[in-house]
C-alpha cells in the first residue's frame, strides 16, 4: 500500500512542476514585455544608384529581312537542257553560265541568217551599180524617167532587204547566245528545278522556272511603323526628309533571334507614301549590311528606330522591377534607409539597361536583391548598376 501512496503523491506533484515552468516562462515574458519590444534588425539588401545617360527617344518594331535583288531564272529560248553548271546553294556571279541548252538548232538558224544577210548585201551591191548607170543614162536621155524610177525603187528595196537580214541575223545570234542561261545578278543560287535532259520552254511569261537567285549584300529590313512614327518622318520641315522628298538615312539598330540588345547597324532607306487605313501603319525599310554572310531572306528581326534627339535618361536593371496588379514598381532606398514603393513607366532597353520614362530621378537608389517590402528598414550593400558605363565594385 505504501508504494501506491507514493505513486499517487508523485502524480499529484507533477502538474505543479510543469505549471511552475510555464509560469516561469510567463513571468520572463512579462518581465521582457515590461522593457518594451526590441527594434527589428535592418534587413540586408543589394542596391544600386540609377544610371543617367544621354539616350535618344526610340521605338521598337518587328521586321522581316528581304533580299535587295531576287530573281526567278527562266530561259529566254526553249530547248533541251544539256548541262547544269552550278553548285546548288552556292554563290554565283553576274554573267556566270548556270544552264546550257542544246544549241545545235540555234547554230543552224544563225548560219542560215548570216547567209541570207550576205545574199541581201550582194543584191544591194548589184542594184547600187544599176542605179549609178541609170543616173548617167537618164542625164543623157538614153532611158526614160520611168525606167530610172524603177532602178531607184529597186535600190531602196535592196537596202531594206539588207536591214531586214541584219535584224534576222542579230536575232539568231541572240537566240544562240541565250542557249547559255546566265545569272543576271550576283548572289546565292537555289536548287536546280530542272535537270539535264529535260525540255524547257522559254521566251514568255510561262517559261520554265529553272532556279532562283537572291543577292546577299546588303539586305533590306521591312517593318511597319505606327502613325506617330510616320508623322515624325513624313514632313520635310522636321528635317526627316531631304529636298527630293526621300526620307533621310536615320540610324536604325537591328537584332536577330537570339541576339542580345541591338548589335547590328542599319539606316532608314524608305518610308511608304501612305498609311494603311485598316492597320494604321505604314511600311518602312532599312538597309542592313551583311559582312559576315549570315543573313538570309525571310528572317525575323527586331528593329529600333530613333525618333528624337538625345536627352538625359534614367536607366535601371530589369531585376530591380517588380510587378503587381497595379503595374510595375521599384523599391527606392530613402535617406533614412527605409524602403518606398515607387510606380514606374518603362521604355526600351539601352546597353543592357531599361529606360525609365517616369517615376525615378537622378541619384536615387533602388533595390536589386534581397527580402524586402515597403517601409522596411534595410542595410543596403551598394553595387554598380550592371551595364553602366562607369562600373564599380561593391561598396558598403
Amino acid at each position: 500500500m505504501n508504494w501506491k501512496r507514493a505513486a499517487v503523491g508523485g502524480a499529484l506533484a507533477l502538474p505543479l512542476v510543469v505549471g511552475g515552468l510555464v509560469l516561469a516562462r510567463d513571468e520572463g515574458s512579462d518581465a521582457q514585455g515590461g522593457a518594451g519590444p526590441a527594434k527589428p534588425a535592418a534587413a540586408p539588401v543589394v542596391a544600386a544608384e540609377v544610371v543617367t545617360r544621354q539616350v535618344a527617344d526610340s521605338a521598337e518594331f518587328t521586321g522581316t529581312l528581304a533580299a535587295v535583288q531576287s530573281v526567278e531564272l527562266r530561259p529566254r529560248v526553249g530547248g533541251y537542257i544539256d548541262a547544269v553548271r552550278f553548285q546548288e546553294g552556292g554563290l554565283v556571279t553576274a554573267g556566270q553560265v548556270l544552264f546550257q541548252l542544246d544549241a545545235r538548232t540555234f547554230e543552224a538558224a544563225n548560219a542560215r541568217a548570216q547567209a541570207d544577210l550576205r545574199q541581201a548585201e550582194e543584191r544591194r551591191t548589184l542594184t547600187e551599180k544599176k542605179f549609178e548607170r541609170g543616173e548617167k543614162l537618164v542625164a543623157e536621155q538614153a532611158i526614160s524617167r520611168g525606167d530610172f524610177d524603177v532602178l531607184m525603187a529597186e535600190r531602196a528595196e535592196a537596202r531594206a532587204r539588207v536591214e531586214s537580214a541584219k535584224a534576222a541575223a542579230r536575232s539568231a545570234e541572240i537566240d544562240l547566245h541565250d542557249t547559255r542561261v546566265r545569272a543576271p545578278v550576283s548572289g546565292r543560287v537555289g536548287r536546280a528545278l530542272v535537270t539535264a535532259g529535260n525540255l524547257v520552254s522559254g521566251g514568255s511569261a510561262n517559261a520554265t522556272l529553272l532556279t532562283t537567285i537572291v543577292s546577299v549584300e546588303p539586305f533590306y529590313v521591312y517593318f511597319d511603323v505606327d502613325e506617330a512614327t510616320y508623322l515624325r518622318f513624313a514632313g520635310t520641315a522636321s528635317g526627316a526628309r531631304g529636298k527630293d522628298g526621300r526620307v533621310n538615312a536615320v540610324p536604325v539598330r537591328v537584332a536577330l533571334t537570339g541576339e542580345e540588345g541591338f548589335p547590328r547597324e542599319a539606316r532608314l532607306d524608305f518610308l511608304d507614301n501612305q498609311v494603311a487605313a485598316v492597320t494604321g501603319t505604314a511600311r518602312a525599310r532599312a538597309v542592313l549590311p551583311n559582312p559576315d554572310g549570315k543573313l538570309t531572306a525571310g528572317l525575323f528581326a527586331r528593329v529600333r528606330l530613333e525618333t528624337g534627339t538625345a536627352r538625359p535618361t534614367i536607366l535601371i536593371q530589369d531585376q530591380a522591377v517588380g510587378t503587381d496588379q497595379k503595374g510595375r514598381y521599384v523599391l527606392v532606398v530613402r535617406p533614412d534607409q527605409t524602403l518606398e514603393q515607387r510606380r514606374v513607366e518603362l521604355g526600351t532597353t539601352e546597353g543592357g539597361l531599361r529606360v525609365v520614362r517616369e517615376g525615378l530621378s537622378a541619384g536615387e537608389r533602388v533595390v536589386l536583391k534581397g527580402m524586402a517590402r515597403p517601409g522596411m528598414a534595410v542595410a543596403p550593400t551598394m553595387v554598380a548598376m550592371a551595364g553602366s558605363e562607369h562600373a564599380e565594385g561593391a561598396r558598403p
